[in-house]
């Protein structure tokens, strides 16, 4: 078998500039001189092997000159997880389908993962042995049922598929909000209180994917978010905790790969969301884990009974694998905070560790109480005492001190801090109140704008939920850099704000626009 594939001709690595997301591609000339193009067009998968190492790519033929006839082109995820040098030597041959996609085919049809199917799909999916239609018909075959068995297994083999941090902790907290509210940056303020009291909490966050920032494209906006697992280790043992990029310490890497399928698709089931969390925080270490809700018209959950059913999965999953799990229903009519993108949430986030007198009292209050919740979970706290310690620590400036200490560890990212220099105020349309604003509208009118790819990018908005505004006054104002973007929000802003404005007709109705 060695010597069959000894003799098999092989191809020159060439590096190709191609950004193809996390789908490993290679190029291949319909003119090779060392291999057959022609038997090579029944397969869309390709197998590599230099020495031994080996990886599955998806091949693409080109007769444009791209690459020569004794070469192979690796389009740059490829080059950088091959891991070869330019002109290195590969041998190319039609790749094996998984075997795990029998699996697939047969939840397909109805029936059950066992576990473990569950762990050979998962540990093929983290090495880029799925390609992302194989990855949805995963996901889309998730979604029609899984079991509860199913469920615990699939956290089991994300969490296992990457780091395992330990520490050396009786008391390790986390906190989560599932996300889809603008602004609502509480994990930058909940951290540096609860360390600052003396607590552990490793924070690990997630980079934007059809949001306008993540905690990480903000806190990238103050500190370095790419560390490596010693650095990070380094950095809770100083500062009790800290906010990195968790993408780049490989908690659960099977999660990015799913979540980038399962979003354009609209794929959010209650299972598949909690697997993803949990995973995270089973490989995280966390000991007692608070999980936020935003329950409102425009979020994720629309009614406190879809809060429910989903507190209970976690409740479930959190008992399975010995994780304190405390679930709790928030706001989420509107935004939490002023600033919508990464400069501008910093902003906010900062103004509340400063004790700004202009600083966003909601998100302060809501920081307040999450902090709280996690404080309680101190033995050497009195019960109940939580929030009035949390208050005692961020109005007295230890929380402030403590988030310098946290970006001082962490150390300068090089980001750049500026606005965008592109600016519109979007009006109100009449005298009135404001009724409503909608938090899915406002997050597309912060990414048209350009973030969190442009970190000055955003909104800044000036009016919420209750408000009186006079007609032509400013509710927001949309940033950005490039003027296409910025036509493209102040087009999409002007067709839909996102807000409802309402006033009192003559019957003492309320009417809206």
């Amino acid at each position: 078998m060695d010597a069959a594939k000894s003799s098999r001709p092989q191809l020159k690595i060439r590096r190709v500039n191609l950004d193809t997301g996390r789908e490993n591609v290679v190029v291949i000339s319909s003119r090779s001189k060392a291999l057959r193009a022609e038997v090579f067009r029944g397969f869309s998968r390709v197998e590599l092997r230099a020495g031994s190492k080996v990886m599955l790519a998806t091949l693409l033929l080109t007769d444009d000159g791209l690459v020569g006839g004794d070469e192979i082109g690796l389009a740059e995820p490829a080059f950088r997880r091959f891991a070869e040098p330019a002109g290195g030597l590969v041998t190319v041959s039609p790749a094996a389908r998984p075997a795990s996609l029998d699996a697939v085919r047969a939840k397909i049809q109805g029936h059950s993962f066992k576990a473990s199917e569950i762990s050979a799909i998962i540990d093929d999916v983290t090495h880029y042995r799925y390609s992302d239609m194989e990855i949805a018909a995963f996901l889309v075959g998730s979604a029609s049922f899984m079991t509860s068995g199913e469920l615990l297994a699939l956290a089991h083999a994300m969490a296992q598929a990457g780091t395992q941090l330990q520490w050396d902790r009786p008391v390790v907290v986390d906190k989560h909000c599932i996300g889809g509210i603008p602004g609502n940056r509480t994990s930058m303020i909940v951290v540096p209180i609860v360390a600052a009291h003396g607590l552990t909490i490793p924070k690990t966050s997630s980079r934007a994917i059809t949001s306008p920032a993540g905690t990480a494209d903000t806190m990238e906006v103050l500190a370095r978010v790419d560390l490596s697992v010693d650095e990070m280790k380094q950095v809770v043992t100083t500062c009790h905790g800290c906010l990195v990029w968790g993408g780049h310490v490989n908690l659960s890497p099977a999660d990015d790969i799913l979540i980038a399928v399962e979003r354009p698709l609209s794929l959010d089931t209650r299972e598949q969301m909690v697997a993803s969390i949990m995973s995270k925080k089973i490989a995280a270490g966390s000991t007692h884990l608070l999980i936020d809700l935003p329950v409102g018209p425009s979020s994720k959950l629309t009614t406190a009974l879809d809060a429910m059913r989903l507190r209970k999965l976690f409740e479930f999953v959190g008992d399975h694998f010995g994780i304190a799990v405390e679930v709790i229903m928030t706001d989420g009519r509107q935004p939490i905070g002023n600033g919508i993108g990464p400069v501008l949430e910093a902003q906010d986030v900062m103004a509340v560790l400063r004790n700004e007198p202009d600083a966003p009292q909601d998100l302060r209050e809501k920081s307040l109480r999450l902090a709280a919740h996690l404080l309680d979970y101190d033995p050497e706290l009195r019960g109940g005492t939580g929030y009035a310690r949390a208050r005692e620590l961020l109005d007295s400036g230890a929380a402030l001190k403590q988030m310098h200490k946290i970006i001082d560890a962490q150390g300068p990212s090089g980001c750049r801090t500026d606005l965008g220099t592109f600016t519109a105020d979007i009006k109100a349309p009449r005298d009135g109140i404001v009724e409503a604003i909608d938090c899915l509208c406002i997050n597309r009118l912060a990414r048209s704008a350009g973030a969190p790819i442009d970190k000055g990018a955003g909104i800044k908005l000036f009016k919420k939920i209750g408000d009186r505004v006079t007609q032509g006054e400013p509710l927001y104002r949309i940033y950005a850099f490039d003027e296409s973007q910025y036509d493209l929000a102040v087009g999409a802003a002007t067709a839909d704000s996102g807000y409802v404005v309402g006033s009192r007709d003559a019957d003492g109705g309320e009417a809206g626009l």
